[in-house]
């Protein structure tokens, strides 16, 4: 490597001569490089140095890589589906949050199994050690600290980064998952402090050259709580929350684990906590808003509508008496709790104030004081859906850079971008999911088709196919996928497909038998009914808990599966000609021609789905359409 001075990984990382860490100045030509370490860094890294191609990561700190900067859980509604459909993929995610997992919960147990989520709070620092020991031990992969000033692009395709030494590192692909550190602003009350997050500074060149490449840049803002002194929180004051037992997991490659009979979880359990504001919380929220950047128009950028601060919660739900707040260990033997729900930029003195009004923190000691960042952010209308941008070939874009909240929406892209820019090198065809196949197709697709106004948060709510699109038949529908591609071996394959013979046979022997009718109704569980027959074949319980499911629901998946079917037999299927001129379309105006223009939607099914597009300028396109299908 001419110019690489290279050192090994420490031996303490499994098959540490795999990756190599420099933070030399260095003209080396790589076939990918993925600029950041996030969690979309992380995912999308791996997939490309697992499909064979050198790669290169660059980070601003190797020891901050996959470090949770805000919630140390990893998980949720519609987000634990999308962590289970990374891992059936061959994401990194999922696996490292159940070694590193301290407290289990499956959210919306009592619901119907579409909106079940699975979350694991983890040990924060047992997660960040866990990925960067899959991430510095990886064969093809170099890691180097480094800030990357600019882009190197040759007659529309990009040829590689400038480094802030000057130095510039060639490659076929660049993959930006820049996250909260692009121009990024910290706020405590009347504070600034430039920086992506605490104690890391902010990556100021890349803006300037992507807005030379012709790239519209947003603003938006993100935040985080106080970290609190565990010893100094009376936990008898608050309601205690114990991890579900038996802990569910995320990863096939952990219930493999189990089924061999190997111990789980591996991290000591913690309970957490709930409380709640009071009104004098409120009160003093109330009376300081004049000292809040958010309320003061010192922050520019727009938050999360639905993860907002506890100021901006105080003030949009006025009659509100309470809002709860989950004390989270950082892990069994950290010092620190992260407060979830109490999100702030306000004054430390007010924070301090505020924390203490609320039940079992009255004594409470701060750690650290919470923040807003505000950062700089790609309007994801700008990509292509392989997330790679529109303007420059060879440049992907994935995580909060495409205007996303979010660890596991993050994660998701990144495995995403990282698999089709690999895809591409290799000169292989893309992964493109359907909206059918994944909650991450839908989030794919609500980004590059209606862009974001605000940091945006997965919901099953978005998905047309939520009842089918379930956490527990992630492997049946993505798996053959991520074979595919190269990330999953035949033998996991293998054994995907075995599982879902089995339901389909379990569930076709109930129908024979009558018994499927009667397990359709809401009193009647399949453990009922091998708990009062004769015989009963053997089950595994992942395979009887999707045979229940199948059979309880399969009337309702069936009719919106219709539903679902013809909206895409009449929009999504219907193809636009790749040069077909909006421009052209009589009767459109200007700011629909400009909307569709920068879209450039694939099918009519996009152009429906165009914000702020109206009715009448789909008619007017349709028309158009149906006139140029009859002259060919």
């Amino acid at each position: 490597m001419e110019g690489l001075r290279a050192r090994q990984a420490p031996r303490g990382c499994p098959g540490h001569s795999g990756t190599r860490y420099t933070s030399a100045p260095m003209k080396h030509r790589y076939d990918v490089i993925v600029v950041g370490l996030g969690h979309a860094g992380c995912e999308a890294a791996l997939a490309c140095s697992r499909l064979g191609l050198a790669t290169l990561g660059l980070t601003l700190k190797r020891d901050r890589a996959a470090v949770m900067s805000c919630n140390p859980a990893v998980g949720g509604t519609a987000k634990g589906h999308l962590v289970r459909e990374l891992d059936a993929l061959g994401g990194e995610m999922g696996r490292a949050a159940d070694l590193s997992g301290t407290h289990f919960k499956t959210l919306n147990a009592s619901k119907g199994p579409a909106v079940q989520a699975t979350r694991i709070l983890c040990d924060r620092d047992a997660y960040a050690r866990t990925v960067q020991s899959v991430l510095f031990s990886q064969p093809g992969l170099t890691v180097q600290e480094a800030e990357v000033s600019s882009l190197v692009v040759e007659d529309g395709q990009v040829v590689g980064v400038v480094l802030g030494d000057g130095s510039q590192v060639q490659a076929r692909a660049v993959l930006l998952t820049t996250g909260t550190f692009l121009q990024a602003l910290m706020h405590v009350g009347e504070k600034k402090e430039v920086g992506g997050r605490l104690g890391d500074e902010a990556a100021r060149g890349l803006s300037t050259s992507l807005r030379s490449l012709g790239f519209t840049l947003g603003r938006f803002k993100t935040g985080t709580p106080a970290r609190l002194r565990r010893d100094s929180i009376d936990w008898d004051a608050v309601e205690p929350q114990p991890s579900d037992a038996p802990a569910r997991p995320f990863s096939w490659r952990t219930r493999q684990d189990i089924a061999a009979g190997l111990p789980f979880p591996l991290q000591p359990a913690v309970t957490c906590g709930i409380t709640f504001t009071t009104e004098a919380t409120h009160r003093l929220l109330r009376d300081n808003l004049h000292r809040s950047p958010l309320f003061q128009g010192d922050i520019v950028g727009r938050g999360p509508r639905y993860c907002p601060s506890l100021e901006d919660k105080v003030v949009r739900f006025a009659a509100r008496e309470r809002h709860q707040v989950f004390l989270e260990p950082e892990g069994p033997d950290s010092p620190l709790v992260y407060p979830a729900g109490l999100s702030t930029s306000m004054p430390a003195d007010v924070q301090l104030e505020f924390l203490r009004s609320i039940p079992g923190l009255a004594h409470v000691e701060v750690v650290r004081f919470g923040y807003a960042v505000e950062y700089d952010f790609a309007p994801p209308t700008q990509l292509s859906s392989t997330l790679e941008t529109k303007a420059v070939r060879g440049l992907f874009f994935a995580g909060q850079l495409n205007g996303t909240s979010g660890y596991e929406e993050a994660a998701f892209q990144g495995l995403y971008a990282g698999l089709n820019a690999a895809l591409q090198v290799k000169g292989e065809p893309p992964l493109l999911l359907g909206r059918e196949e994944a909650h991450g197709a839908v989030l794919v697709d609500e980004l590059v088709t209606k862009g974001v106004d605000e940091p945006f948060r997965m919901f099953t709510s978005r998905s047309e196919h939520r009842l089918k699109l379930r956490e527990g038949n992630a492997e049946a529908r993505l798996a053959r996928h991520g074979h595919r591609v190269g990330l999953v071996p035949r033998e996991a394959l293998e054994r995907v497909e075995a599982r879902a013979r089995a339901v389909r046979e379990e569930v076709a022997r109930l129908k024979r038998s009558g018994l499927g009718a009667r397990l359709k109704r809401p009193e009647v569980s399949y453990a009922s009914l091998a708990a009062e027959a004769r015989e009963w074949p053997e089950v595994p319980p992942e395979v009887a808990e999707e045979v229940e499911v199948e059979v309880k629901y399969e009337g309702y998946i069936a009719q919106a599966e219709r539903a679902a079917a013809r909206e895409a037999d009449a929009w999504d299927g219907w193809v636009i000609p790749s040069g077909f001129q909006f421009e052209g379309v009589r009767g459109l105006s200007a700011e629909a021609v400009e909307k569709l223009s920068a879209h450039r939607p694939g099918t009519v099914g996009q152009v429906r789905r165009i914000p702020g597009l109206t009715p009448a300028a789909l008619s007017l396109v349709l028309v158009a359409l149906k006139r140029e299908r009859a002259q060919r």
